[in-house]
């Protein structure tokens, strides 16, 4: 029988192309990416070091290898370190060198904020483009895992009951002790070892209360202030209508500290948080994205389980937005984001909202083509606000949520695989979730670029 197949020799040299640039295709991410870091300011990195010791590499080099790695789903110093021998992609932006991994998370936690920084710089660049032309937006939130396990959380009431017993085994011990000074045999065990655990333990059990009761205070303060806002503003209603409203009136918070109320003692900023995969300890990772080029325009982390009051730092932010990247006319989010007092932001901003006070069953069948009564000329703002949602137009403008935003959660968790960040503490946090959607933008221009 003819033998069909290719043959197979591993014996023979093979030299590769004697210039990294002919490694790779023109239109591969590497390369694109390599393009825009050359774009970005990296002075401010640069300007860092001291100039003393052994030659670094190249600030532009090691960006553009944090880039690629987190757009690519290679999010570990050691796993980088490892890609720089094993892919050509890596190859070619190293330019064939290797940085150990202690020098590549080195990087990247000494060089934190201006890493972070290069979010808005990439935006400018998209937008000097073409590619982007901010309008309409639209704003969510999704729960990223912390690097820290939820069983490693310590509660203010189980800490009391461990506090108690340790107290009470330490009385044990030292009334052993005693009875060891009057007796010749030894029970085998290390008295002062013993006691100097626990006393250990005691430390980091009151270190830990402490701590959850700064936070308590901190929570009780501004349930307290919420309440008053309430109240103020029922008053506000009494004088206006001369009517008492209707309903009882709020509960007065609670002053006293929830014996459920938690730190973890891994990563003491990250919360207990509810997820599709249940209750984890997490971070709420918060994006906004362009409706039009599907760019993400600003993101931010929020310890906040809620995304209630965390609309409030995102109008802020699209407000300062550069005036090349354009104007925010319109903001789309879900029902989480709904209160009049977000409306009322939404408005002072001119940004006009589209955000249901609860879910929205879709219109279905011949209700889509139904058009609502004509509006109160003194509807209040929150009747604004339903009376748009349930217009054609409006209906159609809000559907653009799902189908602009999610997608960019899938691809960051699904795609890029980023589930759970690396850094710890919500300053760390904060700027490593800036680096991943940096690299998310630059793997959206790059299609972009090319459809072009």
């Amino acid at each position: 029988m003819a033998d069909h197949f290719k043959p197979l020799d591993r014996d023979t040299l093979f030299l590769m192309p004697p210039s990294v640039q002919e490694w790779i295709p023109d239109d591969h991410l590497a390369r694109f990416i390599v393009d825009v870091v050359a774009k970005l300011d990296v002075q401010p990195i640069r300007a860092r070091y001291a100039g003393r010791g052994l030659a670094a590499y190249q600030p532009e080099m090691m960006v553009a290898l944090l880039l690629y790695g987190y757009a690519t789903g290679v999010f570990s110093s050691r796993k980088l370190e490892r890609a720089t021998y094993d892919s050509v992609a890596f190859r070619y932006i190293t330019a064939n060198q290797h940085p150990e991994h202690d020098t590549i998370s080195d990087f990247r936690l000494r060089f934190l904020p201006q890493l972070a920084a290069l979010f808005a710089q990439v935006l400018l660049i998209a937008s000097e483009s073409g590619l982007l032309k901010v309008g309409r937006v639209s704003v969510d939130g999704t729960k990223i895992r912390a690097n820290a396990s939820k069983h490693h959380a310590l509660s203010y009431g189980h800490a009391t009951k461990l506090e108690r017993r340790i107290k009470a085994e330490v009385t044990r011990l030292l009334r052993r002790a005693e009875q060891a000074d009057s007796s010749d045999k030894s029970d085998g065990i290390d008295i002062p070892a013993e006691l100097a655990l626990r006393e250990e333990r005691l430390r980091v059990i009151d270190e830990a209360k402490t701590r959850i009761r700064e936070r308590e205070q901190e929570r009780i303060a501004a349930e307290v202030h919420a309440h008053e806002q309430r109240m103020a503003e029922r008053e506000a209603r009494e004088r206006e209508t001369g009517r008492k409203p209707g309903g009882r009136p709020p509960k007065p918070p609670s002053r006293s500290i929830d014996p459920t109320a938690q730190i973890n003692l891994t990563d003491e900023e990250s919360r207990i948080m509810p997820s599709s995969d249940g209750m984890i300890q997490a971070y709420n990772a918060q994006a906004t994205v362009d409706c039009n080029s599907r760019l993400l325009v600003d993101s931010d982390v929020s310890q906040r389980p809620t995304d209630k009051t965390l609309l409030a730092p995102t109008i802020t932010a699209l407000s300062q937005l550069d005036a090349k990247l354009g104007t925010v006319t319109e903001i789309l989010a879900d029902a989480g984001y709904f209160s009049a007092a977000n409306l009322a932001l939404c408005a002072k901003a001119e940004m006009v909202p589209y955000i249901p006070h609860r879910r929205e069953r879709h219109a279905g069948g011949l209700l889509r083509f139904q058009e609502p009564a004509a509006l109160d000329p003194n509807a209040s703002i929150v009747e604004a606000t339903r009376h748009r949602l349930r217009t054609s137009s409006g209906r159609k403008i809000y559907g653009e949520r799902k189908s602009t935003i999610e997608p960019a959660f899938g691809t960051i968790k699904q795609i890029l695989g980023f589930r759970q960040f690396l850094l710890r503490g919500i300053r760390k946090v904060k700027a490593e979730w800036k680096i991943v959607t940096t690299a998310y933008n630059l793997k959206k221009m790059h299609k972009l670029d090319l459809a072009c």
